[in-house]
């Protein structure tokens, strides 16, 4: 570590951690022990990223929510101190830029012409076709070799089919988009990885626009391509969108179904009362809770400060860049008693695992729905589930900017 001093207060120089902060290796469903630290100790300071800039990291619920809902935080990744996750990262989004990374007028355009395909009625009107898909992937998983790696046999093709789905992606290609995106989700990526991946990607997309050009179908892509046709849209956005659209729709999901499913095999006593309750609404409810306690979007929301912002005792001074630790926001316990109990009865709808203000994820009504269809039906078709290996042997994604598992191991 170093020294720093902190502009905008008048506190003196002090050390300065680096970011992202390691997990206690026996707690790894648990936040890094030092966020927890800065938290009750410090919490917005300023950390230290991988180009070596020195964001501030905000740690308190009621702080994020604050900052994410203020006009004067941007989420433009052009800005020169925009807090990038990676090199690989940073070279991505120079190549790529999608609405998640942009402030309104044109993050409201781009985000509006796809909206409707995620609205809680739209999405509602494909819980028949979730079903369908998840008693699929059981049924094979079912009849396949014992023991069964769960992220490949179940988490990673259920959202990948249902995203390919709503798209319009053919899910004969999930290989390859499962490879590609693999690659940019990693924060060891280096710059060459990302920009050939992503290349592939947006490459990919652009094909399957003119072919929907040709022959348009009741599906997401389709519309792109009608926003194309239109002129309401130019074809490299439409790319753009849509690579975003597939990565964010099946690797979100993939990791929370494979992790919520090995926390609750470690609670046996919260995976009994989702397993036997007859109640969508609790199974709902366990749903907010692991998405809560678990934060597999845990590298942080990135922002740049506009003007300057007093808040916490501190000034974010114009042009500084912000991560805002969802993770360790949602284990405040301010905002949520007993944060690190994992309570599947616990009213957990107001965490922050989707963000918040208009950036939030767009498309958390469909892995809500997910979700809840996976939660409410995997442990009650097979209630012998269990992990078949030490959970010191199970792999985490450390390296990743999305949490989750690479594997594990499952037998009934």
């Amino acid at each position: 570590m170093s020294t720093i001093s902190a502009p905008g207060t008048d506190a003196p120089s002090t050390e300065v951690p680096e970011f992202p902060m390691p997990r206690a290796g026996a707690c790894p469903f648990d936040p890094p022990p030092a966020l927890r630290s800065l938290q009750k100790q410090a919490p917005i300071s300023r950390v230290r990223l991988w180009d070596r800039s020195t964001p501030w990291l905000v740690t308190r619920y009621e702080d994020l929510r604050a900052l994410l809902s203020d006009p004067r935080i941007s989420s433009d990744s052009t800005h020169p101190h925009y807090p990038h996750q990676s090199a690989g990262h940073k070279e991505r989004r120079k190549h790529a830029r999608t609405f998640i990374a942009m402030d309104d007028p044109e993050h409201a355009r781009l985000r509006g012409m796809v909206t409707a395909a995620f609205s809680i009625k739209h999405v509602e009107a494909l819980r028949p076709v979730v079903q369908r898909i998840v008693d699929g992937s059981i049924d094979a998983m079912l009849a396949g070799p014992k023991p069964a790696d769960l992220v490949q046999a179940f988490a990673l093709p259920v959202p990948s089919l249902v995203i390919c789905e709503l798209l319009g992606v053919p899910y004969a290609d999930h290989d390859f988009f499962q490879a590609n995106t693999k690659i940019l989700v990693k924060r060891t990526t280096t710059p060459e990885e990302a920009r050939t991946a992503g290349g592939r990607l947006v490459d990919y997309l652009d094909r399957l626009i003119g072919d929907k050009l040709a022959h348009p179908a009741e599906d997401l892509v389709s519309t792109l391509a009608a926003r194309v046709a239109a002129g309401e849209l130019s074809r490299h956005e439409a790319a753009d969108t849509g690579v975003l659209l597939l990565i964010a729709g099946h690797e979100t999901t993939a990791n929370m179904i494979a992790l919520g499913t090995l926390a609750l095999l470690q609670h046996p006593d919260q995976l009994a009362r989702v397993r036997e309750s007859d109640d969508p609404k609790a199974v709902a409810s366990a749903v907010e809770e692991l998405l809560r306690h678990l934060n597999i979007v845990h590298g942080g929301r990135r922002r740049v400060a506009l003007e300057d912002i007093e808040i916490g005792g501190v000034t974010i001074r114009a042009g500084d860049g912000v991560v805002l630790a969802n993770d360790i926001a949602n284990r405040d316990p301010a905002a949520f008693p007993d944060p690190d109990d994992l309570n599947v009865d616990r009213n957990a709808r107001h965490h922050v695992a989707f963000g918040f203000g208009v950036h939030q994820c767009l498309g958390q009504p469909l892995a809500r729905v997910e979700l809840q269809v996976v939660y409410g039906t995997l442990y009650r078709r097979i209630p012998t589930l269990q992990v078949a290996a030490d959970l010191a042997e199970i792999p985490f994604k450390h390296d990743a900017g999305v949490y989750g598992v690479y594997e594990l191991p499952v037998t009934w």
